[in-house]
């Protein structure tokens, strides 16, 4: 990847209100001026530390909190931990085998390696030919293996285990001093490292080398200074002010909780709480939906928004009511929104971002999510049970109670996100269906949105059915990225060949389209969902989409239909699992322990496309950086207002 052309900076200007122009012009001057407080690796760091006298760590954890993690969840750490120690790890879906001595500036990918000593402000981390892929660098310094390794010490009191953490940590600290290379570029890279280091510095308590690493450690006292110092200077606003944010605030706010060392931090503890209640509030739906309508980011804010709670909690300068409330909401949609086995809807981007790593992450289901959110604010009646974590436990050993009015039943739609669940209530494997038909993501970029309106995504029994693609990269494969954002990789309808919403660049879009929900409904075993959007209405000649999905029992029936008559591609993407025999419109499906039949628009000419390269279709990517081949049919021709196409889903005989 290339140095951004001039016209990304042309757009991404547009996208700016006058305010943010100005903020961003001080933020820039600002950047420029700090040059001189670099410090470059070797260097000897001139700077007097301003240190309270109490350099005390006040929120450990409480006497025998270890007793309360499950067997299964202290078999897995250790063993992960084990893993790591002879420098293995998966990381983003490549498999590492350097953590032994992991340099922190090399990209496995590509091999590219970025300069340490580069003033961080002047190196382009968005061109991968001078850094690699940025994503593969910055993850492994977010520390969530250090956080393993804290976990495994913590329940074994095994040495082996705090000494790799001890070498990585000085060894981190000492490559990467102040405003040096890549990882002082994205502040929330730097607060989520703030809140490995305060678990870290909890799970490692009893160990009698833990002050020496920390409070007696000149090189941790100004990395702990410095990343604080840097949040509260460098914050992200205007139309980045989405997750990055909220990263950054939690962190500032965990990172002056849990290391109140400073003359500074009683400031910045209260500034960081006024900005984190103010932007989780921003970010958020009344129904607590996250608004950038990215599941995934759904998780990683709630749990930001937590973990700085809890923080805040024990430190004695608990958020408010309101804010856990909020919380709450966030939680019991996640509930609400998962299927059978737990496993949330794929809509939007994902980059499988963690907040903080005790156990081995399963990146596949929110297991852990629920039971981390279960042991923090308490289970509503109707929630889905799932197995306590190691996480869940010592979190929630930090906690004072339950939070209080919660739904009485699931809720199944979300009005203000456009968010609706389809949920087969008879007997037999669970058949759910996502309906997508809401704003195109949030703030005037919509960073992490897809051309996904009107979208639908099935499974049963947790089996994808007609799959949602995933996300696969973010940067370095152009081509590709475009590919999983696209119209035509998601099951709706593309018209007259376009987009229905217009991209400007990896994470900016130049205009969205917006759906809305007509009507819901649920009577007994039937659910309807009506639902259109306004993508295509910026034509020569305007058109709406409408869609129809009815769940009736064990048949799924769709009915698309457009306003004014148009060329058309449907598109149904069959999941990994899920083999297909077509006979013109009729298609016989098949995966593991299941089947169906699709009888689809006979009006529409229907192939089948799998592993696509000219052009790309027929790709699923289950987790970033991992794509594989799929079966996706597309039917192709054309609709009118009094042509409607039908495709009924029989998943029952």
């Amino acid at each position: 990847m290339s140095r951004q052309p001039l016209g990304w900076y042309v757009r991404r200007l547009r996208r700016m209100s006058p305010t943010e122009l100005a903020w961003r012009t001080r933020d820039h001057v600002r950047r420029t001026a700090w040059a001189y407080q670099q410090v470059r690796p070797g260097q000897d760091a001139d700077i007097q530390l301003p240190l309270r006298r109490d350099l005390t760590f006040p929120a450990v954890l409480p006497p025998h909190a270890a007793d309360g993690v499950p067997d299964e969840a202290r078999t897995t750490i250790i063993q992960t931990a084990d893993a790591i120690l002879a420098g293995k790890l998966e990381v983003l879906g490549v498999d590492r085998t350097d953590l032994k001595a992991p340099d922190w500036f090399r990209d496995p990918t590509t091999g590219r390696r970025s300069d340490p000593a580069e003033y961080t402000f002047k190196l382009n981390h968005r061109n991968e030919d001078l850094v690699g892929n940025i994503k593969q660098v910055w993850e492994l310094s977010r520390h969530h293996h250090l956080t393993q390794l804290a976990a495994a010490w913590y329940l074994t009191h095994d040495d082996k285990y705090a000494d790799r953490v001890a070498d990585h940590l000085n060894d981190w600290w000492r490559s990467n001093p102040f405003l040096s290379g890549v990882h002082w570029a994205s502040g929330i890279e730097i607060g989520i490292r703030l809140i490995s280091w305060a678990w870290i510095r909890r799970l490692l308590d009893d160990w009698p080398e833990v002050t020496d690493l920390f409070e007696h450690n000149e090189l941790a006292l100004r990395q702990l200074y410095w990343h604080q110092r840097y949040l509260a200077a460098f914050e992200s606003r205007g139309s980045s002010a989405n997750n990055h944010v909220i990263a950054e605030a939690a962190g500032q706010l965990v990172g002056a909780c849990a290391f109140p060392w400073f003359a500074q931090s009683d400031k910045w503890r209260t500034n960081a709480a006024e900005l984190l209640e103010r932007e989780l509030d921003a970010n958020t739906f009344p129904s607590g939906v996250n608004r950038e309508l990215a599941t995934d980011y759904h998780r990683f804010v709630s749990e930001l928004g937590l973990y700085a709670a809890l923080e805040a909690d024990k430190a004695g300068h608990p958020l408010s009511g309101q804010t856990w409330a909020l919380l709450t909401r966030t939680v019991d949609v996640a509930a609400a929104i998962v299927d059978s086995t737990l496993r949330p809807p794929r809509q939007g981007d994902d980059d499988e971002g963690m907040v903080l790593v005790l156990d081995p992450p399963d990146v596949h289901n929110w297991s852990a999510y629920l039971s981390l959110c279960a042991a923090v604010v308490g289970r509503a009646d109707w929630w889905p049970d799932s197995p306590r974590t190691a996480t869940a436990v010592l979190a929630g050993s930090l906690v004072n109670g339950p939070q209080p009015h919660r739904p009485a039943q699931r809720p199944d739609h979300f009005a203000d996100a456009g968010i609706t669940i389809l949920r087969s209530r008879d007997e037999g494997p669970e058949i759910w269906c996502r309906g997508d038909a809401g704003p195109h993501g949030f703030l005037s970029i919509a960073a992490h949105a897809h051309c996904d309106a009107l979208s639908l995504e099935v499974r049963v029994g947790g089996v994808d059915i007609l799959a949602d693609p995933g996300t696969y990269c973010y940067h370095g494969e152009e081509e590709w990225r475009n590919y999983f954002r696209s119209t035509i990789a998601h099951n709706t309808v593309e018209v007259a060949g376009a987009e229905q919403s217009v991209w400007g660049g990896p994470f900016l879009w130049l205009r969205g389209a917006t759906g809305k929900v007509r009507r819901y409904a649920a009577d007994g075993d039937v659910m309807t969902w009506d639902a259109e959007h306004d993508g295509y209405q910026s034509g020569d000649t305007p058109i709406t989409h409408r869609r129809t999905a009815v769940l009736d029992g064990g048949v799924l029936r769709v009915e698309d239909q457009l306003d004014a008559a148009a060329d058309v591609r449907i598109a149904w993407h069959l999941g990994p699992d899920v083999t297909v025999e077509l006979d013109g419109a009729t298609g016989r499906l098949k995966w593991p322990n299941g089947s169906a039949v699709v009888e689809l628009p006979a009006g529409l000419s229907w192939t089948a496309h799998c592993g696509g390269d000219d052009p790309l279709l027929g790709w699923y990517s289950p987790r970033f950086g991992r794509k594989v081949p799929i079966t996706t049919l597309v039917g192709a021709g054309r609709l009118g207002p009094d042509s409607p196409a039908i495709s009924r889903f029989q998943f029952r005989s």
